[in-house]
């Protein structure tokens, strides 16, 4: 049984937690200079108005990946501190064999700027576009209790855009309603050119992107799953809206970079596992 004196030991430790964390992203918002981030229902509002005018050939998606490219561009052939976030359609397969082309075509361009321009919101950027998931990092090296907030801020807007802004009005034009997972990991990845243009595609390599990829597959519909780096680095109150999920040997088999144990999921959503 716990003394009222360990009891108040771990008080104060939480407590300092606490005041660690927010003395940090306090000095930070602080001293940013960078726009002041949407809020969720903006963001909604944005996304069923694109997306009203798209299906009524009114508004033309364009994407670009020129933002993530150029940062990257000043790291090439190094290695740099990443939150890396993969954006997973789920059931895109069986709609590519139920839908029209155009249909279809609709719903993948409305879904990959939809998420881009959350991510773009939350301060990340996009990496690339592989078939129906969308593929974003958030540099963490300057501040990576920001990085990590930001990348599961965002996060949770993604799910309340596709539920509130996107599902709701392709409701109304009979499309079927989306569903997304979301996974992502904190961890150093090699920046690599493949050519040596400056025009040259630049992609990331490493450890962290296998177990980011990995959890998304292993993530439920509309659920978020992060590794044990990101949520070491969450404030308190929001790592107590996730729940460590246990796979199977069979499921999971990656370990911790430093300690060799056996890496730590967390997901938060209505169905975890």
């Amino acid at each position: 049984m716990a003394t009222g004196t360990e009891h108040n030991n771990e008080g104060e430790q939480d407590n300092t937690s606490k005041g660690l964390f927010n003395m940090i992203m306090n000095n930070e918002s602080k001293s940013s200079e960078e726009a002041k981030i949407v809020d969720s229902e903006t963001l909604v509002l944005q996304t069923q108005d694109r997306l009203w005018r798209a299906l009524k050939r009114r508004f033309q998606y364009d994407v670009t990946l020129q933002p993530g490219q150029q940062f990257l561009l000043n790291h090439v052939s190094t290695k740099v501190p990443l939150v890396i976030m993969y954006a997973d359609l789920v059931g895109s397969t069986n709609m590519s064999m139920t839908l029209p082309a155009d249909k279809l075509t609709t719903i993948i361009r409305a879904f990959t700027y939809e998420i881009s321009q959350v991510i773009y919101n939350h301060k990340g950027y996009v990496l690339k576009y592989v078939g129906d998931a969308v593929i974003s990092f958030f540099p963490a090296g300057y501040n990576k209790l920001l990085a990590c907030d930001r990348a599961v801020q965002c996060s949770k807007s993604m799910l309340a855009v596709v539920k509130n802004g996107i599902n709701p009005i392709l409701n109304q034009y009979d499309y079927p309603e989306l569903n997304v997972k979301i996974g992502m990991d904190e961890g150093e990845n090699v920046i690599v050119q493949y050519g040596h243009d400056r025009s040259s595609q630049i992609d990331i390599l490493g450890y962290c992107m296998n177990i980011a990829a990995k959890i998304t597959s292993l993530t439920m519909p509309n659920n978020i799953s992060i590794g044990q780096y990101v949520y070491e680095m969450l404030h308190p109150s929001m790592k107590s809206k996730f729940s460590e999920v246990k796979f199977s040997a069979e499921e999971w088999r990656y370990t911790d970079r430093h300690s060799g144990q056996l890496y730590r999921v967390y997901s938060m959503g209505d169905n975890p596992r």
